[in-house]
């Protein structure tokens, strides 16, 4: 199941933004707008459909841990595997600001988290300084050079195989929206199965083996930007992965619903998040390569923790969220025993 929702979001995702590229330009909307908008929402609309369905299943746990391990796997791999094949540089005054800015962002996330919820007002709020955010990068981008505005043109002219009729452009995005949902449904009730199967919480789960599958689209898209030496293209696709999963996957989440956050990622994760930023932070301020020494220790930094996780060194073990929560997982597995019938039927 968890392979099979993979697939599908990935296919999902990508056919939703070939259709609604297609229908924007023919809506003759600007090419500056489609990249800050079309592109970027449709990019990350595997990570924000998974979200939406795990608050809406009840299980919030994989929601937050989806954005958390997110950004955790696109700091330490997204960018140490790319560095390792080329060292990867930027020197663009926009990727430095908008760096600058994803810092920031995830300092306010955490203040945001402590509480131990999401609240509603708050993520309108963070929705909120999302279109703001994306409002200031359109007049800036317009206003600073040429370059940027061109840059995206290129990255939307090489979207490749997209339909040429505006019926068709809606069949796409139709398509795609029922794939990211049924991929997004199959996704959540394995991962939960796995997780109720190996004893470990389903926060665990959604950091790690989820979180990683929803980046595999911008692990690709660096990979192929450090083939080509384009470090500007590999940074700010992480960047920008960042700052949309904060501020727009979490911050419409949980104005869908309240969204908890477990101790687990309030002690542990979040701070592993923020050293994340932090490890990178001065490359992208002062334009330095990441060196492929750096990568590999970037790269060798996730892995472990990603064992960290699996074997409780995060501070929760591998068999406490069985014991302290067998109603729970006796209700989830209730929950997919169900699904399973009506699947069937």
């Amino acid at each position: 199941m968890v392979a099979g929702g993979l697939v599908l979001l990935l296919i999902g995702g990508d056919v939703l933004v070939r259709g609604a590229v297609t229908l924007a330009q023919r809506l003759k909307v600007p090419p500056l707008v489609i990249g800050l908008t079309v592109v970027a929402f449709g990019t990350s609309s595997p990570e924000l459909v998974v979200s939406l369905d795990a608050v809406l299943s009840g299980a919030p746990e994989i929601a937050i841990g989806n954005v958390v391990g997110s950004n955790i796997a696109n700091i330490l791999l997204v960018l140490g595997l790319p560095a390792i094949i080329f060292p990867i540089a930027c020197d663009v005054n926009a990727i430095r600001r908008d760096g600058a800015i994803m810092f920031a962002v995830s300092i306010a996330f955490i203040a945001l988290c402590w509480s131990g919820q999401l609240l509603n007002w708050q993520g309108a709020i963070m929705t909120s300084m999302l279109c703001g955010y994306l409002t200031w990068s359109y007049f800036s981008g317009r206003d600073e050079n040429e370059a940027t505005a061109e840059a995206i043109v290129d990255e939307i002219e090489g979207i490749a195989a997209r339909p040429h009729s505006t019926w068709l452009s809606l069949a796409f995005i139709a398509v795609g929206i029922a794939g990211l949902v049924v991929g997004a449904d199959l996704l959540i009730n394995g991962g939960i199965a796995i997780a109720v199967a190996a004893g470990v919480s389903e926060a665990t789960i959604g950091l790690s083996l989820i979180a990683l599958g929803t980046s595999l689209p911008e692990l690709a898209t660096s990979l192929v930007a450090a083939i080509r030496r384009h470090g500007d293209v590999a940074i700010g696709n992480v960047i920008g992965s960042n700052l949309f999963n904060i501020l727009g996957i979490m911050g419409i989440t949980a104005m869908v619903k309240t969204v908890p956050i477990p101790d687990q990622i309030i002690r542990y994760d979040l701070w592993i998040m923020l050293s994340a930023a932090i490890l990178v932070t001065p490359f992208v301020l002062r334009g330095r390569p990441i060196s492929r020494r750096y990568g590999a220790f970037l790269t060798f930094a996730y892995l472990i923790y990603v064992l960290s996780l699996y074997h409780g060194m995060s501070g929760v073990s591998k068999t406490e969220p069985a014991q302290a929560a067998s109603p729970s997982s006796a209700k989830q597995s209730a929950r997919i025993l169900l699904n399973h019938k009506q699947l069937l039927a």
